[in-house]
C-alpha cells in the first residue's frame, strides 16, 4: 500500500535533500527511504530505480538553479548580466552541492520527463540572450557558452574540493575572473573564413 501523501515529487525532493547532505553519489533509495519513514519498496511506486531519482533531481535542480539565474538577471544586460548570471550560478553551488552535481553529471533522465521540464530549457535560453547582449551569433554563441560553463563549473568544483589554498581570496580571483571573461567577450576573435559551424 503506497503511504498517504507520498509523491513522486516528495521523493525527488528528499533525495535532493539527501544529496545535498551527503554528496549525489551517496545517495541510496534506502537512506531516501529511511528519511521518509517509508520502507524502500513504497519509493517504487513513484519512481522506478536510483537512476531515475537522479534523472529527477538533475531536472528538481535545473529550475531551481535556472529561476535564480532568471532573477538575478532580469533587467541587466552586458556586464551587469554576466556578473549576475556566474554569481547566480556559483551561490547555487554553494548553497546545494548535491543537487548542482546532478547538473554537471550526465545522467540517463526519462525522455517524457525530460520532455516537460522547463529548466534546461530555460538554462539555454539564458545564456544564449545574454551572450546575444555581446553581439555573438553562431558558432561564436555555441563556443562562448563552453567558455563560460567550463570556467563556472571548474571554478566551483575546484572552491569545493579546497583547491584554492593560496592566501590570495578565491572571491577576489572570481572578481578578475569575471572581468576577464567580460574583456574576452567584447573582444571575441571572429570566427575564421570557411570554419566548420558545428
Amino acid at each position: 500500500m503506497v503511504r498517504a501523501g507520498l509523491t513522486a515529487e516528495s521523493v525527488t525532493r528528499a533525495g535532493a535533500e539527501l544529496a545535498d547532505e551527503v554528496g549525489l553519489d551517496r545517495v541510496t533509495m534506502s537512506q531516501v527511504a529511511r528519511r521518509l519513514g517509508v520502507k524502500d519498496a513504497s519509493l517504487y511506486s513513484h519512481v522506478r530505480s536510483l537512476e531515475d531519482l537522479r534523472g529527477r533531481i538533475a531536472l528538481l535542480a535545473a529550475d531551481e538553479k535556472t529561476l535564480r539565474i532568471a532573477e538575478a538577471t532580469a533587467g541587466r544586460s552586458g556586464k551587469d548580466a554576466l556578473i549576475a548570471f556566474a554569481n547566480a550560478w556559483r551561490e547555487y553551488a554553494h548553497a546545494h552541492p548535491g543537487r548542482y552535481t546532478a547538473t554537471q553529471t550526465p545522467i540517463p533522465i526519462d525522455p517524457e520527463l525530460a520532455a516537460r521540464a522547463a529548466g534546461p530549457r530555460r538554462a539555454v535560453e539564458l545564456t544564449y540572450g545574454m551572450l546575444r547582449g555581446y553581439g555573438l551569433a553562431e558558432p561564436d554563441l555555441t563556443d562562448a557558452v563552453r567558455v563560460l560553463r567550463s570556467t563556472f563549473h571548474g571554478f566551483v568544483a575546484l572552491e569545493a574540493a579546497g583547491g584554492f589554498a593560496h592566501e590570495r581570496s578565491p572571491q577576489r580571483t572570481w572578481e578578475r575572473a569575471l572581468d576577464a571573461l567580460h574583456t574576452l567577450l567584447e573582444h571575441w576573435p571572429p570566427s575564421r573564413e570557411g570554419d566548420d559551424p558545428r
